[in-house]
């Protein structure tokens, strides 16, 4: 029997699966498709900078400690896999403009301040300096704000998940794709075992991370918890060269250059159930949103769209934490738009949790009946 089995193999299961191998425990990962190819792979691999020292609520210390950790996670699996996942610190404009905007903008950048975050407010002339495509076209909106946080970094997602997974694979991690769970079996207070389409897995801990798809499974168990299913459509395109130094946020919106000339503009954010098809509206929309702010981006090839599904809880916190009444099951879920973000903290208090050790952070805001 296994130490653990972990069910869902995003970026979050790999991340838990990983870190528990790493510390000695036999683990076994369960997925319903293939591994890492849902929210996960989806995503933008935005981290934006937060300073643990001064970090008040479990959230935002949850925050930090990501922080901290991509940079030594992404190291050690350069070393141990080979494969690099794009790290990189290139640093963001904030900008608004609207007046909702800028009154949020305003606060979040107090906010960031007050936690001693790098935050620089800029003036036109300091803007052109650190990102000169940023030119708005005559007929948008002004700029109303912008900020420079010199800290961002980003990571490519899709090559951050090949690596997982071949640690975990190198760590022993056991992992089973294409198996959707079909029921988790209850005895005395615990479950004893996953019924899968291909069979019965049977392990010591059970921990539930299966994003969008969690509060299905977690309603089976009987807790009435709501994760959203939020789709987020997403527009690639590709110029010679890289027209942006820095990642472009505006609200929900925004754009990440890459190396190569590759450059990710997203996102949105639409409650339309478990479907990820995309729609020639918002991809309109995301495209006219990167040539308002730069208009030297028209010329630019459309590469490639996509859609994922990101999961949201109603409060916008994750659920973490043991599942009340059951002795050795857990839970990682709920992350939203920062699941690759929080990944590596969350494996880290989920793990230690698992393993019977009190975590740095207080988790008692992410339970499930909070």
């Amino acid at each position: 029997m296994n130490d653990c089995l972990v069910i869902g193999g995003g970026v979050i299961g790999l991340s838990i699966a990983w870190e528990l191998a790493r510390r000695g425990q036999s683990v076994q990962l369960v997925d319903q498709g293939k591994l890492a190819r849902e929210a996960s792979w989806a995503g933008a691999g935005i981290l934006p900078p937060a300073a643990r020292p001064l970090a008040i609520h479990p959230y935002d210390q949850l925050r930090a400690m990501a922080f901290e950790m991509h940079r030594e996670w992404s190291a050690r699996l350069l070393r141990e896999t080979g494969i690099h996942n794009g790290y990189q610190q290139n640093g963001a404009i904030y900008l608004a403009r609207s007046a909702g905007e800028v009154a949020s903008l305003v606060a979040w950048s107090q906010l960031a301040s007050d936690e001693q975050v790098q935050i620089e407010k800029l003036t036109p002339a300091r803007l052109r300096e650190i990102e000169p495509a940023i030119a708005p076209a005559p007929s948008s909106k002004p700029l109303r704000a912008t900020y420079f946080l010199p800290e961002e970094c980003q990571i490519r997602n899709p090559r951050h998940l090949q690596s997982l997974i071949r640690a975990c694979q190198q760590a022993g991690v056991e992992l089973i794709e294409n198996s959707p769970l079909v029921d988790l079996q209850l005895h005395g207070g615990e479950v004893v075992a996953a019924i899968t389409s291909q069979g019965e897995l049977r392990a010591k801990n059970y921990c539930i991370a299966t994003g969008a798809w969690s509060g299905i499974l977690l309603q089976k168990l009987g807790f009435e918890v709501g994760v959203l299913p939020i789709r987020g459509q997403m527009l690639l395109l590709k110029t010679d060269a890289p027209i942006l130094r820095t990642i472009v946020n505006e609200g929900p919106r925004y754009m990440v250059p890459r190396d190569d000339g590759h450059l990710l503009i997203g996102a949105t954010e639409e409650e339309v159930g478990f479907d990820k098809r995309n729609t020639e509206e918002a991809l309109a929309d995301l495209h006219q949103f990167a040539i308002e702010l730069v208009p030297s981006l028209a010329s630019a090839q459309v590469v490639q769209s996509w859609a994922g599904l990101r999961p949201a809880s109603y409060d916008g916190f994750p659920y973490l934490g043991k599942l009340p009444n059951l002795a050795n099951a857990f839970v990682a879920a709920g992350h939203f738009r920062s699941g690759l973000y929080l990944s590596p903290a969350t494996a880290m208090v989920m793990s230690d949790l698992i393993s019977g050790i009190t975590p740095a952070v207080d988790l008692s805001p992410f339970c499930v009946l909070r």
